[in-house]
């Protein structure tokens, strides 16, 4: 992320509306004045991470608002940006961010966080800085993972693979000892899961260069996954098939899916849907497609932007900062379930239970940051991952359910990325 050239008219119109904010003192209000910033957020975290600012920080107080998860705040942000009455400041998701600078939603806040770089893994901070400079810093983390049904992989006989090529023998060992269950499910509408697996392999869906794109999402290796699952699915070694549907709780509850490879979120999302399965599961790292290569990419997590609507941008970042990176927000982060993007955070979880999914792991925390500390640190994100992300469901869910091969679904959904940026304006090839 950190070589991507910001080149659209948009983005630079954005920097020259920040330019033009009011003058501050201090926290960023005028001389004696309290500053009152609005902020847009989802999840449990956010109001008590509010409500310990407000407490601590009598001059600069904030509204909190939640505006919708992911998608669907981002897509309020641009539209809100365009009548410059965007908030002060926002969640966004790392791999919509590309889109909110482009589109003069996000603000370059360098000057305002550049003594808090050395707080977080590189591979992390990266996720919200393009071309040397921040356009915000990041709050939670995603790096996947591998949670696992521990209990019924002890009774099957199945050791926890440690590559992708012994998962599929796993998948293969577990429809022997059990034909009524499956390791995993490949669900067609998981965008965001695919494309870290892909990346996990070498894939980069989008570079930027002297304002030139390149899209590739039926590169070498998005392809070799593609086809890696697509083996599994002729096989019958995995389900093909939508997660958390009441049917999907229901085969998870009963014992007969047995793993999902995914963020760091997955236990809390599945005890969510199976408590009573606590002290069954565990987390171990993501199998690797080259053995020794232990590197992983995210599958979520989120950084908190200035707005380039905000009238007080040094306000804004100074409370974006506490939110990344105090003792205080981590402490509530961790209350939450977030797993923390800051390095302080991080160790701090090493003093908390493990989640509530798997609390016989106590080195769940351990195992975790590990992983975070050996994320991918230069992945690349496009303008229009809404876009690709539609497409990519349509294409996969399709060729599911046609059984046609996954790996002309990545065509598929790079001729509607292409088609909409050449459309857009933007000068772009395919690699």
């Amino acid at each position: 992320m950190k070589r991507m050239t910001l080149i659209a008219a948009t983005a630079a119109a954005a920097l020259a509306v920040t330019g033009c904010a009011a003058t501050t003192t201090g926290g960023g209000g005028t001389e004696g004045e309290t500053v009152t910033l609005d902020y847009w957020a989802w999840g449990t975290a956010q109001k008590p991470l509010v409500d310990e600012w407000n407490r601590t920080h009598p001059d600069i107080q904030v509204n909190h608002t939640d505006a919708g998860g992911g998608s669907d705040s981002s897509a309020k942000l641009v539209t809100a940006a365009r009548a410059d009455s965007a908030p002060d400041v926002a969640l966004v998701e790392y791999n919509t961010l590309p889109a909110m600078i482009v589109a003069g939603v996000a603000a370059d806040i360098s000057e305002h966080v550049a003594d808090i770089e050395a707080d977080f893994a590189p591979g992390i901070w990266s996720q919200s800085t393009f071309d040397g400079a921040s356009y915000g810093v990041p709050q939670d983390a995603g790096p996947q993972a591998l949670t696992y049904n521990q209990a019924r992989f002890d009774e099957l006989g199945i050791d926890v693979p440690t590559t992708w090529a012994e998962f599929a023998e796993a998948a293969a060992a577990v429809r022997e000892a059990d034909p009524d269950a499956y390791i995993t499910t490949f669900a067609p509408a998981e965008f965001g899961g695919f494309a870290a697996f892909a990346q996990q392999a070498g894939a980069e869906w989008w570079t930027v260069e002297d304002g030139e794109w390149t899209v590739g999402f039926d590169d070498e290796a998005s392809v070799a996954v593609a086809d890696y699952w697509q083996d599994l699915i002729d096989r019958d070694l995995v389900r093909a098939e939508p997660l958390l549907t009441p049917e999907w709780n229901a085969q998870l509850n009963d014992g007969k899916i047995l793993s999902w490879p995914a963020g760091l979120w997955a236990a809390g999302v599945i005890n969510g849907v199976a408590a009573d399965m606590a002290g069954q599961w565990a987390m171990a790292p993501l199998p690797q497609w080259d053995e020794g290569d232990s590197a992983v990419a995210f599958q979520g997590g989120s950084a908190v932007v200035v707005t380039t609507s905000s009238q007080h941008p040094e306000a804004a970042a100074e409370f974006a900062a506490w939110l990344a990176a105090s003792e205080e927000a981590a402490r509530i982060q961790i209350q939450e379930g977030q797993y923390p993007a800051s390095l302080l955070g991080q160790e701090l979880t090493l003093e908390s239970d493990p989640p509530a999914l798997m609390p016989q792991q106590t080195d769940y925390w351990s195992v975790a940051a590990e992983i975070a500390a050996d994320t991918i640190p230069d992945l690349s994100w496009g303008p229009n991952v809404n876009v690709a992300s539609s497409a990519f469901q349509d294409a996969m869910s399709a060729a599911v359910t046609a059984g046609t091969p996954l790996r002309d679904a990545l065509t598929a959904t790079e001729d509607v990325v292409f088609d909409d940026m050449e459309t857009s304006g933007f000068t772009v090839t395919r690699r």
